[in-house]
């Protein structure tokens, strides 16, 4: 995004998501399932983390997606196609590949060492599953992004404008969303990664995100005027789902409240978010690479805490700590400074 118009509280929301992500992941060593997803589990399990798991999980990653469909918006104000394909190779589908065939296989064998399996070469898209995902959306979508950038006094534009100018303007756009989680019905809905659901999902979450912003101010305005609504209703539809759905949610309802709860994150975002600030300029370029390798730090660090006899809560402390200051220090002082490494991790060379 340039400098002029340039939308700080969606680079927060961006910053946000992948520190939630990142919190997420060490919050699920403390889980007795973990390890049925390959993650590295403490004998010590702290079920109560899943309360905020579980208000969490159904609209983490559709943020994100949501976001990167708002970063296309704004990449596609200075490019043409052929650019934009060209720049989204460089900082997305060169980071997966490398982390597909380098990364990834790293924390696998940590897990591998972990429990004692033996050591195997395991290449796979792990964490960065959602990187090859977006890639597709952007080959997949963009004709149509540039068409309806080019033509934002089009009939189709136009369209889009007004059913978002009032909050009755979400109920055909959750609708699609709803049928979404009929059709495919995925058991669970958190589960996203590599799955139909998580494709189709962050598709269409991609796509809104790009419509969000081709809206406008009018559409900004309405949701800013309406937040507290949105917010309400989150919070009413987690209460139902937790107090009397829970685990056997219907996967409309979900959609739902994921929904609510994202749109509430945007509205909330943008009223207090939208600012500079050099903690943002920095964070919303380290959170990129930092999440590329939060993995294998965080496996580090399960191996060296998780035998440790101490309180389950110092664990889960410690072991967020160890990750976020051992991620940023592999920023601040190898990925960041060492010019052909830069983009292997979506940056740019010095």
């Amino acid at each position: 995004m340039s400098t002029i118009n340039r939308r700080y509280d969606i680079d927060w929301l961006r910053v946000i998501a992948i520190g939630l992500l990142l919190i997420y992941h060490v919050a699920i060593g403390f889980q007795p399932w973990g390890i049925m997803i390959g993650f590295i589990t403490s004998n010590k399990s702290w079920e109560s983390l899943w309360i905020p798991m579980t208000l969490l999980n159904i609209w983490r990653i559709p943020l994100l997606f949501f976001v990167s469909g708002m970063g296309v918006y704004f990449a596609i104000r200075n490019r043409d196609w052929k650019q934009l394909l060209l720049e989204r190779s460089k900082r997305i589908l060169l980071p997966f590949v490398i982390g597909f065939f380098l990364i990834v296989p790293v924390h696998v064998y940590i897990w591998q060492y972990y429990y004692q399996f033996a050591p195997t070469y395991s290449a796979h898209p792990g964490h960065l599953w959602f990187l090859g995902n977006i890639f597709v959306y952007v080959v997949v979508l963009s004709p149509l992004f540039f068409y309806l950038k080019r033509n934002e006094g089009g009939a189709i534009a136009k369209f889009i404008k007004l059913i978002l100018r009032t909050p009755l303007g979400f109920i055909p756009i959750m609708a699609i969303f709803i049928a979404e989680a009929l059709i495919i019905d995925p058991k669970p809905y958190e589960m996203y990664a590599m799955t139909w659901h998580g494709f189709f999902l962050g598709l269409l979450s991609f796509f809104f995100g790009f419509c969000f912003v081709l809206a406008g101010r009018t559409f900004w305005g309405m949701i800013l005027k309406w937040r507290w609504l949105f917010l309400v209703a989150a919070l009413a539809f987690f209460l139902v789902r937790f107090f009397y759905f829970q685990p056997l949610t219907p996967n409309y309802l979900l959609s739902i409240e994921s929904n609510c709860w994202i749109i509430s994150v945007f509205a909330f975002g943008h009223k207090y978010l939208d600012r500079p600030s050099k903690a943002l300029s920095y964070l919303s370029r380290a959170a990129y690479p930092v999440y590329i390798i939060h993995m294998i730090v965080l496996y580090l660090g399960s191996l060296l805490i998780f035998p440790l006899d101490i309180a389950v809560p110092l664990q889960f402390v410690f072991l967020l700590a160890f990750t976020g200051i051992g991620c940023f220090m592999l920023y601040e002082l190898i990925i960041r400074r060492v010019s052909f490494i830069r983009p292997l991790f979506g940056l740019k060379r010095k």
